[in-house]
């Protein structure tokens, strides 16, 4: 089975069950995801290869994915070790995602192409290689989109539009897995939905990686500014009822994704159990 076989076409996107040890009620929650149909769990808040392991117990089919790990922050030989562990635990279920952070959060940040290649060169030559099939790049650009066509499975790009989905498909070509993380928000008033997604953007507007890549889709200064444009907004939040919601992620596949890891963004911060069956109805 390959890796797009088993993470289907929709997953989760989500820091709430990044632990070393679930609760009682968070292995309910994975549970619970995995009977409602979705594919795959991408764990964010750069996780290492230990914190997939409670969500791997507590489910039995769903793939679980690093969201990203942080290059910066691991030995690559380590890596491989703890996925050979874990491979061998709950074979087939864990999936490598890769990144280079960003310089404000990263003291060594320094040439994060270069740094990329010189990490996956060594996870190849460790003791315990982590497969090119079981890994994937968190890239944005053309040249990280090149090299995650030919170092891995395909890309996992973070907070992007629509737009950069069917760029990003082109870069990749058509057998690169391409599985974009979308936010959304089940909310149907313009002015609460645009407020939660302003809330949740405001770091990421302070992140070049980010803000130069939404200026290579056509957005501007302007855009940038008082916490996001409507415009910027509504290209990066998805909201309203499920049936709008799922009419926006539909635009994704449509644009060549392959996968979709939906991240449920709601103001009070709490684990979004009940959109998520809305959702998981919406699509059944």
């Amino acid at each position: 089975m390959t890796l797009r076989d088993r993470i289907g076409r929709l997953g989760i996107w989500g820091r709430e069950l990044r632990t070393t040890a679930l609760t009682e009620q968070q292995r309910d929650h994975a549970a619970e995801l995995e009977s409602l149909g979705y594919g795959a769990l991408w764990l964010g808040g750069s996780p290492s290869v230990e914190h997939a392991v409670p969500a791997l117990e507590a489910t039995s089919r769903m793939v679980v994915a690093t969201g990203i790990l942080n290059i910066w922050q691991h030995q690559p030989s380590v890596v491989g070790g703890l996925y050979a562990d874990v491979e061998r635990d709950h074979p087939g279920r864990f999936v490598l995602g890769l990144g280079v952070s960003h310089a404000q959060l990263v003291t060594q940040y320094h040439r994060p192409y270069s740094a990329m290649v010189d990490f996956l060169d060594l996870l190849d030559l460790a003791p315990d290689p982590v497969p090119r099939e079981r890994r994937v790049l968190a890239a944005l650009g053309p040249r990280m989109l090149h090299l995650a066509a030919s170092r891995s499975a395909g890309a996992h790009p973070y907070m992007v539009p629509v737009e950069h989905t069917a760029a990003a498909r082109a870069a990749l070509g058509p057998g690169p897995l391409l599985a974009p993380e979308v936010n959304v928000v089940v909310e149907t008033d313009p002015s609460t939905a645009r407020a939660a997604a302003r809330a949740h953007l405001a770091p990421y507007l302070a992140m070049p990686n980010y803000t130069a890549n939404f200026m290579r889709f056509g957005f501007t200064d302007d855009d940038l500014a008082g916490g996001g444009s409507d415009r910027l907004v509504d290209a990066l939040y998805h909201w309203g009822d499920p049936d709008r919601v799922w009419t926006r992620l539909e635009e994704y596949y449509t644009a060549g994704a392959d996968h979709v890891a939906m991240q449920v963004v709601r103001p009070d911060g709490a684990f979004p159990i009940e959109q998520y069956r809305m959702l998981a109805r919406q699509n059944a």
